[in-house]
């Protein structure tokens, strides 16, 4: 006979045919509906009396929990990075096992990560968008394909109204210090990218052997040495209650004046008000962030008027791979659970 489940998120095609033939698959949630187009009492519905329920970001109660546990659910998955949209605590109290997919956008990520950090330091944003808004353009002419014969064109004359002047020349990665606050899967990819444009990284990871991180190149440092030498300070703390908050104006009193703060985590491990004060304060250089306390941000928040902060909605983790990554580690989990073997990718209840 057999087993029944109820499937809401993307598995790749070389999984699905052993899947098949072990499981009745009932298409749910996003994958039956669509992105955002689902509440989650039309997912514990869509998902009851399976003995395999694996989600994508459809949200999961404790009472939804609960409920499929009570219809015969042994096996849950959920295809995202950190599971937060499920009640971890429901799991544990059903006697179940949490699958999930870690670092599944660890390099969408950190490539984001990057191109935050050259974009900062170049001033990228803050000119492109300048010159879209009609600023240090020159007088319009009859016909763009008839130019001068120069031979070097420049941008000029260097005077007070020339972009330079207005937005600043920035600064080269090539020698600065990255310094990463959580050496994880993605702190470790954004280390990496970082490397190889002649950073060094100083890391900082209270939890993590010292041995592990330097065998990376990377320096294991405290959090004082992070912040006092750092150029650029790269944030990829997970979201607990000992680190809501943690980034707050002590951080930003010790970093250097120029250095920037660059965060594609959560925006909670930050105090908004403190980051807000010390980038109007000129306590610190910067910062390029992708996550924010609300979303969408309010459109009379601070940051938006800033012009020593790039800012990007919320795509960091999102490229047309990763549902592939993630799709590929679900598919080994629901394998493993229906052979029976152990699973890789169990989540850890954090605090």
């Amino acid at each position: 006979m057999k087993r029944k489940m109820a499937l809401c998120t993307p598995i790749p095609e070389k999984f699905m045919g052993f899947i098949n033939e072990q499981c009745d698959i009932t298409v749910c949630g996003e994958l039956k509906h669509g992105k955002g187009n689902v509440a989650e009492e039309q997912t514990r519905k869509e998902c009851m009396g399976h003995e395999l329920v694996v989600l994508g970001d459809e949200y999961a109660g404790a009472g939804t929990i609960k409920a499929w546990a009570d219809s015969g659910m042994k096996f849950m998955g959920v295809a995202k990075g950190t599971p937060a949209t499920v009640d971890y605590r429901a799991i544990e109290e059903a006697g179940l096992e949490l699958s999930y997919t870690p670092g599944r956008n660890r390099v969408a990520v950190a490539e984001f990560n990057i191109g935050l950090m050259i974009c900062a330091a170049r001033k990228i944003c803050l000119a492109g968008t300048g010159l879209q808004k009609g600023e240090h353009l020159g007088q319009a002419v009859q016909d763009i394909y008839d130019v001068p014969d120069v031979k070097n064109v420049v941008w000029g004359p260097l005077d007070e109204n020339h972009p330079f002047t207005d937005y600043g020349i920035g600064f080269e990665l090539y020698g600065k210090k990255l310094g990463i606050a959580g050496y994880g899967a993605i702190g470790r990819e954004v280390a990496v990218r970082a490397r190889a444009f002649g950073m060094e990284i100083l890391a900082y990871n209270p939890y993590m052997p010292a041995e592990r991180i330097e065998a990376d190149g990377s320096r294991a440092v405290d959090l004082a040495t992070m912040l006092s030498e750092s150029d650029m300070v790269s944030i990829h703390l997970p979201v607990l209650e000992s680190t809501r908050g943690i980034v707050n104006k002590d951080w930003f009193s010790r970093m250097k004046p120029t250095a920037y703060l660059i965060n594609t985590a959560r925006a909670a491990v930050i105090d908004q008000k403190d980051l807000v004060e010390a980038l109007q304060a000129g306590t610190i250089g910067g910062a390029a962030l992708d996550v924010y306390w609300q979303e969408p941000i309010p459109a009379n928040h601070p940051l938006l008027s800033m012009r020593n902060v790039v800012l990007t909605p919320h795509m960091a983790g999102l490229t047309t791979d990763v549902d592939n990554w993630s799709g590929t580690m679900m598919g080994e989990e629901i394998i493993a659970y229906i052979k029976g073997e152990p699973r890789k990718y169990i989540w850890k209840v954090k605090k």
